[in-house]
């Protein structure tokens, strides 16, 4: 007997019991509360729509579902970042499902979520993958929104890849499943085909309360 092996495979069994366990609070998004709050509403989580989308869920492959950990703490937290990013079968055919989580600050984007969605791209377009968007998301998360728009790498490109995706030819496919507000509306406009969830589902650049602190008064 191999002490030394076995003390390796004790600490890294460990070591796979906590990754477990921090991948289950990753998936719990914005809170079990949220998530009740959301079925409440007749709404399903980000997870569970791409679940109910893809031909078997336990052939997809998740994308950087660590994104964000310890990231902005002093603002609640984002969760895998805001976003779910899957690649499954739908109908046969490999996609990329793009999926905004609404339990994490109603699917606001934070500097990382931008980050996130041009990883998805990018593995799109390098292998030619068609992507499926699950827009439910009210924009930018405006206490950040100086740090979403700096560069080119940033949330920005993500519309400049709608329209290099669109020139290759790969299908892009938009269902707004929420609100889908400000730069969320963007997204669904600049796609191939954009679905509209009836009685939950909506799209708009801004609200009365956004358009008066704009313009300075009312008109």
């Amino acid at each position: 007997m191999d002490i030394n092996f076995n003390k390796n495979e004790d600490h890294n069994k460990l070591l796979l019991s906590d990754l477990k366990r921090r991948l289950g609070e990753v998936h719990l998004g914005g809170g079990k509360k949220r998530i009740e709050k959301l079925h409440s509403k007749g709404k399903m989580t980000a997870r569970e729509r791409i679940d109910y989308l893809v031909d078997n869920p336990e052939d997809c492959i998740e994308i950087a579902a660590f994104a964000g950990d310890g990231m902005y703490k002093e603002h609640g937290g984002c969760p895998s970042g805001g976003v779910v990013i899957k690649i499954g079968y739908v109908k046969g055919r490999q996609v990329m499902v793009v999926a905004n989580d609404a339990t994490v600050k109603a699917g606001a984007w934070f500097p990382i979520t931008g980050k996130k969605n041009l990883r998805a791209q990018e593995i799109a377009m390098e292998n030619r993958l068609p992507i499926i968007y699950l827009v439910d998301s009210a924009g930018v998360y405006l206490p950040m929104q100086d740090e979403i728009f700096p560069d080119k790498e940033h949330f920005g490109r993500i519309f400049r890849n709608n329209a290099v995706m669109s020139s290759m030819g790969i299908t892009q496919i938009a269902a707004v499943m929420g609100s889908c507000v400000a730069g969320g509306a963007y997204l669904p406009i600049m796609s191939d085909e954009a679905l509209i969830v009836d009685k939950t589902g909506s799209i708009f650049l801004a609200g009365s309360y956004l358009v008066k602190a704009a313009i300075g008064g009312k008109y």
